[in-house]
């Protein structure tokens, strides 16, 4: 009788055990699911160092996950610098499905070419001012281009301020998260608070992060004190100054944003979840 009862007990508690282990593992798969809704933004070539295994050099391109499509912001100076830190990384240039180029300047549309030689599908987007000679390069190939003049959605979520500026022109990708916008900047030519203030008041959404060249290389600290608290009066939570933005630029930056400051470099992910 006691061993009957023995192997009940046995019998209960390993039911019992059986019942957590299957629990503990729904939750573990919640939260997984939890922790990818959001966006992944990986820089992939920058001046400004991060990762040690990856190569810097003048210039701008990150990658973005987590949206309906994947998509290559701009493409550094260097298309053999741009494939390599791709593979370092573990991103397959056949993965992307869209290439949006800022403005025509070669240090964020130098690795088109490369690339589109490992990519035969992906949509380029560009400005109407782009010159000839990137449109004919594209159109030598089997992929396509997209001309953005005014503020347009790309996919959903995602959209272009459209072209902004006058000497340089240039466009601004804007993206809509539960934590408000993120915008994401080639040069900022056409200023960075003009591009900021436009994608707020296309999207009438909070700005959660800015990040990309500022083009403030040359500024001094009076100008850029001012700039830093036009930042805070457009309520822009988070800040990531790269490539363009000068090392002043970046150390005054850091010490008014703190720990709302996203130091970016070649190799940098930024996370961006959901609510």
């Amino acid at each position: 009788m006691r061993i009957f009862f023995l192997i009940l007990l046995i019998l209960f508690m390993g039911g019992n055990m059986s019942g957590k282990e299957n629990s503990d593992q729904t939750i573990e798969k919640s939260d997984l699911k939890e922790k990818s809704n959001g966006i992944k933004i990986t820089i992939i070539y920058d001046n400004y160092p991060f990762d040690s295994r990856l190569k810097t050099e003048w210039g701008f391109s990150c990658f973005i996950e987590g949206l309906e499509k994947t998509l290559l912001f701009d493409t550094g100076g260097n298309g053999e610098i741009l494939i390599s830190n791709m593979q370092k990384l573990g991103i397959d240039p056949q993965s992307i499905d869209a290439v949006f180029l800022s403005h025509e300047h070669w240090d964020h549309t130098g690795g088109l070419g490369d690339f589109l030689e490992l990519n035969q599908k992906a949509v380029v987007y560009l400005l109407p001012s782009f010159p000839q000679n990137i449109k004919k390069s594209i159109e030598n190939t089997d992929n396509k281009y997209i001309e953005i003049a005014n503020p347009a959605n790309l996919y959903e979520k995602v959209a272009s301020t459209g072209e902004l500026g006058t000497a340089i022109k240039e466009q601004s990708l804007a993206i809509e998260t539960d934590k408000g916008l993120v915008i994401i900047t080639g040069c900022a030519h056409p200023g960075i608070v003009q591009i900021i203030e436009t994608a707020k008041n296309n999207f009438e959404q909070n700005v959660y992060l800015v990040l990309g060249g500022f083009h403030l290389g040359g500024y001094g600290d009076n100008e850029l004190k001012k700039i830093i608290q036009q930042f805070r009066k457009l309520d822009v939570r988070k800040a990531g100054p790269c490539h363009c933005s000068g090392d002043r630029c970046r150390e005054l930056f850091k010490e008014e944003y703190k720990d709302d400051f996203v130091e970016i470099g070649v190799g940098k992910v930024i996370l961006v979840n959901g609510k």
